[in-house]
């Protein structure tokens, strides 16, 4: 993305939180951000595209952090898992996301609150993966109960201990109550052998994750970050950074990514690779490659 574009998206995030998504124009975000209309719809087809495009780059910034703190530490580590979703819920908080999630949530807008619910649902599939690393194989029938648990139990801890403090502090604190709660509860699921609701309903709800695991994400994400500090920092490089984001988001937010659109931008840097790092790129070659062998096994 670049440096133009990323800033119409933050001017348009701060008005968001002055305003309200709502009642923010595109004329204010024209304004404010001192571009042309001409220029907003060349970036942009609306306003929702822009709000989905501000929820993804702040998410996908923070996913990078979130796998950074699993490297070279072990998975089933709970102290790990904890700063993962710290963090997380630093960022919700750094970002007042959350105002922006509810007033989605209370909007008619169908895209954009199919979009959230898409994000929420990739919230519990992730903790169910992150929680069948900590605490097993064994356990694993239970644990998109108690991921779905957790989120739950996790948000209101957050909201309440917020309204009894009148404070923004204590995240650490709600997060570690509410992982230890849940650990415990994690074992009594298991002991009673229920189950509400089955892992295979997550892919029904999430088709495409069932075609990225964790290991995969992490894979992609270290080799995209590999190639863009291997571009030189010249502006004109832009296009090669927007081409490595496009395979990305692609590749890991789409229902239904565009095989031959992400061939085309490899081609693309394959043609110019004097400016990347040629291990790296043949390894997002190796790694496409492999998602769609994997795509084609699953249909």
């Amino acid at each position: 993305m670049n440096d133009r574009k990323q800033h119409v998206i933050k001017m348009a995030h701060q008005l968001f939180i002055d305003k309200g998504f709502q009642a923010t124009s595109i004329q204010d975000i024209l304004e404010y951000s001192g571009i042309s209309k001409g220029t907003f719809y060349n970036y942009f087809s609306s306003k929702n595209e822009l709000l989905i495009a501000l929820f993804k780059m702040i998410y996908k910034k923070m996913e990078h952090e979130r796998n950074e703190l699993l490297i070279g530490q072990d998975p089933s580590n709970i102290q790990i898992f904890m700063k993962q979703v710290e963090l997380q819920m630093n960022t919700n908080r750094t970002n007042k996301l959350i105002s922006l999630f509810e007033e989605v949530y209370f909007s008619n807008d169908a895209e954009l609150k199919e979009f959230i619910k898409q994000g929420q649902l990739r919230m519990v599939r992730w903790i169910y993966e992150r929680f069948i690393d900590i605490f097993g194989e064994s356990k694993k029938p239970y644990l998109v109960d108690c991921a779905i648990m957790f989120t739950g139990i996790l948000h209101h801890n957050l909201k309440y201990f917020g309204m009894a403090h009148e404070s923004n502090t204590g995240i650490h604190q709600v997060v570690r109550y509410t992982v230890d709660r849940v650990a415990k509860m994690v074992d009594e699921v298991a002991e009673t052998g229920e189950q509400l609701i089955q892992p295979e309903f997550l892919d029904n709800w999430l088709p495409s994750c069932q075609k990225i695991n964790q290991s995969f994400q992490q894979k992609l994400d270290q080799t995209i970050t590999t190639l863009k500090k291997a571009l030189h920092s010249d502006e004109e490089q832009s296009k090669y950074h927007e081409l490595l984001d496009f395979v990305q988001s692609e590749l890991l937010y789409s229902k239904n990514p565009r095989k031959f659109l992400i061939e085309s931008a490899l081609f693309s840097l394959k043609t110019d690779q004097i400016f990347l790092e040629k291990k790296a790129l043949q390894q997002l070659d190796q790694l496409v490659t492999a998602y769609f062998t994997q795509s084609e096994e699953i249909d």
